[in-house]
Order: structure tokens, then C-alpha cells, then sequence
């Protein structure tokens, strides 16, 4: 019987609508019939191409038992985290202040007015021996008691929760807001920035930290536009010029040759479970590409390698290929899974392979793309992984990559969520005008310039607000700050590139990005300390906290992009009110350079250019 989610429009809310689950939507309407029947509130949340998500609502969602446990004791919400990321962002600060970590699906338990007093991410349905992780029938009934007995215990729980929000997810300043920079310089204290970065960086494997890993755009971008500041500096830094280098191809290059990169058919996977970038969860994600495309260009116009090159063509004809929405636009992603199985798509074993392009040339692909009889990933199925770091072994089977593409595309395929995310989108504009900028391709500057005229037309209301999501009939959801941050950026991208191919048009994007980013502090401003904007509108009330994301994610924080299309307003226009905007953003970021600089990579990226000490 179909829950109250079948006639949503997110993909994701469709696939748990078959859930004997009584899911409801986000909105008042579930929250009032929670403090009607005085029952804690289940937020969960995750998104359509979501292996982990897929799992527990197959695992837990879908099983009668436990779908009665859930319904007789809570008021259950379903949430699309890419529909709705500022509900997505409340609720994973919360259980990531619980819990020290957080991720998808993430399950938030609430009192009935959404105040968050407990939660984690996924749970199995019955004790699978995996440490100190309490089965999800266990946990309902646990919570579900507690509640009846202690409720004035996690009232005092949700006021403490909502409290320690409210002061660590804003940028609030040390009490000397000048103390981490006044020893030194700006340029310097970026310098030691990306020092720290840098002593992270695994030297065996690239990236940072241990698995999973999760390709570190916005670090590498630092990185990379700080580089010649430290060649300047001289003696103290002698040696950070060569360790940043290091540093940038280690990462990039073994991500390109890793599993992370579909060495068939082009596109980067959302992240690696291993240290090593052999195995990933294999949903690809829009933003990870537009990001990637960003800074494999980068890395392109610094070392000329041509592998880098390589992955920028590939990755956008895998874009081509497979993402752009009919109408306009492109869509959000592909689902990790293949009718309920993770990778069939994607894996291989010798016997396929050979029975493509032939037994001799099948053997030898197979010992340089890491295919084995036994297999790499699950059932003897092997995720290819190029094993040589010689670019002309790579270049030599293009034609056997083409046609094991085209075999390939006989397979059941992942299935595609077509909602157009306007964020995401603007990250793939920006990545398509530079790249096709830089490269000389206009047919990637005008994928880029269609998108985003389309999305200006549709995208945008009479009174400049945007929207968010897109759906197939045209039905809209309303806009957060990076929405705003990231389609100005892209427009200033288009702005600084276009005359390269049509000359005279510049003003046209510009004037368009000033709009944005007049809205922006309209909507999202700190009328009282300035700096930093919020995540969310001043015209949503029902989440409890109105908070201000500064750090880097899956995606460079609002405020970020904001310091770089500030910084690009200022240069082309003068005008004083973009400066000011500027340095009221400095003032809150840059004192964290020295404390966090981890969190922070891309906004740094952005005052690094601004003082003018970027990469050649």
C-alpha cells in the first residue's frame, strides 16, 4: 500500500513510497500530527543513489515488523538531503556533535517540534556482530521508551544539542580575532596553511587520512593557487614549492589510475571504502565531476601532464554522454546500485573482457587494468584499476576502452535521477567555461553557456530568488545560500571566458552574478555582524536553528564561492560595497587559516587569489 511519499516528486521519496512505513513528507503537517499524538519525531534522510540507503530501507524499511515498530511509536519523515540540504545540514550537524561522524542514511530522532535528542547513520536490523551498533528494532524501542519515561531528560538533551549548534556551526572568532595572523602576513599565514595541509597528505596513496576517501577538490585547488607564493617566500619555506607538487599529482594521478575513475567510460565515483582508490560506492554524483573537471584542468595548466588532460575529455564525455536532461540542464546523478545490486555495471571478469576484444589482447588488458580470476571487488568481479603509470600504455587502448564501453552499454544500467540541482549545475557551468576556455573546445563553452541561460529563464522568479531542485514537469523547491553562491560564481566564470568565443557578451553574465549577490546579502545576511551568510532563507522558519555553514564539504561551503566572486565584482567593477563584503569575510575566515585550515581550503583558495599570490 503506497505511503503518502508516491506522489512526491524527489526520486528518492518514490523509492521508499512502497515502504510499509508511514512516511511523511518534510513540512508542518507532520509535525503537527507528532504533537497531536504526543510521539517523537524519525527524521531520515539520504538520497537516491545511496548504496547504504538502499540497504537499510531493503534491510529495515521494507520489513513489516520493524515498519510497525516505526509507525506505532514515531511520527516518520522522509527527506531528500538534495532537496531539502539545509534540513539535510541541521540534521547531520546534530548527529555528527552526538556521534563524532555522520553520513547517509542519517536518522535523526526529534521531539515533536523537530529538535533533535538522539541519532546516528545506518543500523541493521538485527545484531550483525559489528561492534557497539545497536539494531534498529532494538533502537526504536530503546528510544521509544525512553521517551515515555524521561521526556524531561531529552528535553534537556534537545536544548543542549540546539545550544552547541548554535556556537560551533558558525565561524565565531577567537577571542583576539587578529591573534593567528598579526606574527605574520596574510601571504604567510597561508603559507603555513597549506604547510599543515600538506602534512596530512597520505605519500604512499595520495588524498588525506585513511579510507574511505573522498576526492579533496577544494584542498587540491588550494594547493595548487598558493603554490607560487611559497616559491617566493624564500627561506622559510625552502622546501613546500616541491612538497606542494608532490602533494597535488601523487593525489590526482593515482585517483586517475585508481578505481575511483571509471577507466571505461570516463566520470569519478563519489568515493573510495579503501585507502588504495581501487574500490568505490559506485554512485556518481554531479558535483564531484564538476569539481574534478575544475581541478584536473588546474592541474593540466601547471604540470602539463598529459593524463590530466586525459581525464578532463573523459569525464566530460562521460557528462555528455549520460547526464544532460533534455530540457535544459543536467541532472543530479546515478544510483550506486543496479537493480539492487552495487556495481554489476561497472565490474568485470577475464572471461568478459576477452570475450570483447579477444583472448590476446583480453589477457593483456586485464594484467594492466587489474582484472583478475579472483577479482578485486565481490563474486570474482574485479572494478578496473590501471596498474602502470606509463601514459602511452593508457593511450594505446583507447579502441579496446571504446569497445568495452559500447558492450557495456548493453548491460542494465544504474538507474538516473533527473532532477536538476541549480548548485551543482553552477559547479558544472564553472567547470564547462573553463575547461572549455582553457582547451580551446567551444562545444564544452556552449554546453556551459546554454546551461546557464536555461537555468537564468527557469531557475529564477520575478523577484530574483531562485529555486533550488528542478523536476521533470517543471515543479520547483526553494533555494539555499549555495545555490545563490555557486550559479553567481559560474556566471562570473562565463563572464571572464566568453569573449574568447563571443566577444562583447561579458557584461551580460557579470550584471547577472551582481544580482545574485545583491539577493544574497537581502536573504541570507548578517544584519547584525556581517561576514558570513547563513545556509537559509530568512523567509524559512520551521528548522529550529538558523545556522551559518563556513567549512568545505562535499562541495566548497556558500560562503566560499562567495569570497571568490566578491574578489573577481571587485576587480571588474571597483565598486566599494563588494571590498567591504570582502574584507568582512576575511575578518571571519582567515583566523581559522592557522587553527583549521582543513576545513576551510577553498575560501583560503579565494583570498590566496586576492592577494594577489596565486599560481602562474
Amino acid at each position: 500500500m503506497p505511503n503518502s511519499l508516491s506522489k512526491e516528486k524527489s526520486l528518492y521519496l518514490r523509492q521508499h513510497a512502497n515502504n510499509p512505513v508511514n512516511w511523511n513528507p518534510w513540512g508542518k503537517a507532520a509535525f503537527e500530527l507528532a504533537q497531536e499524538q504526543e510521539k517523537p519525531v524519525l527524521v531520515s534522510i539520504g538520497y537516491s543513489a545511496c548504496h547504504w540507503c538502499h540497504v537499510m530501507a531493503h534491510e529495515s524499511f521494507d520489513d513489516p515488523f520493524i515498519a510497525n515498530l516505526m509507525n506505532e511509536h514515531f511520527v516518520c519523515i522522509k527527506v531528500d538531503r538534495e532537496e531539502l540540504p539545509d534540513v539535510d545540514h541541521f540534521y547531520m550537524e546534530a548527529v555528527q556533535l552526538l556521534n563524532g561522524h555522520g553520513g547517509w542514511p542519517l536518522n535523526a530522532f526529534c521531539l515533536p517540534d523537530g529538535r533533535p535528542f538522539a541519532g546516528g547513520t545506518y543500523f541493521p536490523p538485527d545484531d550483525k556482530q559489528q561492534g557497539n551498533i545497536i539494531p534498529w528494532p532494538q533502537l526504536l524501542m530503546r528510544i521509544s521508551d525512553y521517551y515515555r519515561r524521561n521526556k524531561e531528560d531529552l528535553e534537556e538533551n534537545a536544548k543542549g544539542i540546539l545550544y552547541h549548534l548554535k556556537e560551533t556551526t558558525q565561524p565565531s572568532l577567537p577571542e583576539n580575532p587578529n591573534a593567528a595572523i598579526s606574527k605574520t602576513s596574510c601571504r604567510d599565514c597561508l603559507i603555513e596553511a597549506a604547510e599543515q595541509i600538506c602534512l596530512e597528505h597520505d605519500d604512499a596513496f595520495g588524498g588525506f587520512g585513511t579510507a574511505p576517501k573522498f576526492p579533496p577538490s577544494a584542498t587540491l585547488d588550494f594547493l595548487m593557487t598558493v603554490r607560487k607564493s611559497a616559491e617566493k617566500g624564500g627561506g622559510r619555506h625552502p622546501s613546500l614549492p616541491s612538497r606542494i607538487d608532490f602533494v597535488v599529482t601523487t593525489t590526482l594521478s593515482r585517483m586517475a589510475r585508481g578505481g575511483l575513475f571509471d577507466q571505461i567510460g570516463g566520470g569519478f565515483a563519489r568515493y573510495s571504502v579503501d585507502n588504495t582508490w581501487c574500490i568505490p560506492h559506485f554512485e556518481k554524483m554531479l558535483y564531484d565531476n564538476a569539481l574534478l573537471i575544475s581541478v584536473y584542468t588546474k592541474a593540466w595548466l601547471r604540470y602539463r601532464n598529459p593524463l590530466y588532460r586525459s581525464i578532463v575529455f573523459e569525464t566530460i564525455a562521460w557528462l555528455q554522454r549520460e547526464m544532460p536532461h533534455p530540457e535544459g540542464g543536467f541532472c543530479a546523478s546515478l544510483d550506486a546500485d543496479t537493480n539492487g545490486e552495487e556495481g554489476v555495471t561497472y565490474t568485470w571478469t577475464p572471461e568478459q573482457i576477452k570475450a570483447v576484444i579477444g583472448d590476446e589482447q583480453g589477457t593483456a588488458f586485464c594484467q594492466l587494468y587489474s582484472i583478475t580470476p579472483k577479482g578485486n571487488f565481490e563474486k570474482g568481479l574485479s572494478n578496473p584499476m590501471l596498474s602502470d603509470s606509463d601514459f602511452g600504455q593508457r593511450e594505446a587502448w583507447q579502441k579496446a576502452r571504446a569497445q568495452l564501453l559500447d558492450n557495456r552499454s548493453k548491460r542494465p544500467q544504474p538507474e538516473r535521477d533527473r532532477k536538476r540541482v541549480l548548485s551543482w549545475n553552477s559547479l558544472t557551468i564553472r567547470a564547462l567555461a573553463e575547461a572549455g576556455f582553457h582547451f580551446g573546445q567551444r562545444e564544452w563553452f556552449a554546453m556551459a553557456k546554454v546551461a546557464a541561460d536555461w537555468l537564468w529563464e527557469n531557475a529564477l522568479d520575478e523577484d530574483n530568488l531562485l529555486y533550488s531542485v528542478i523536476y521533470d514537469d517543471g515543479e520547483q523547491r526553494r533555494s539555499c545560500l549555495d545555490d545563490y553562491a555557486f550559479f553567481a560564481e559560474a556566471l562570473m566564470a562565463l563572464s571572464a571566458t566568453i569573449d574568447g568565443f563571443e566577444a562583447g557578451k561579458s557584461s551580460c553574465y557579470r550584471e547577472r552574478a551582481e544580482r545574485l549577490v545583491n539577493t544574497i546579502f537581502i536573504e541570507f545576511g548578517d544584519a547584525s555582524k556581517g561576514g558570513t551568510c547563513y545556509f537559509t532563507s530568512k523567509r524559512d522558519a520551521l528548522l529550529p536553528h538558523r545556522s551559518k555553514v563556513w567549512f568545505d564539504n562535499a562541495t566548497p561551503a556558500g560562503n566560499a564561492a562567495l569570497v571568490h566572486t566578491l574578489a573577481e565584482l571587485y576587480a571588474a567593477t571597483g565598486k566599494d560595497e563588494y571590498q567591504k563584503r570582502l574584507n568582512e569575510l576575511d575578518r571571519d575566515y582567515l583566523p581559522w587559516a592557522l587553527k583549521a585550515p582543513q576545513a576551510i581550503p577553498y575560501a583560503l583558495a579565494g583570498f590566496a587569489q586576492t592577494e594577489g599570490i596565486a599560481a602562474d
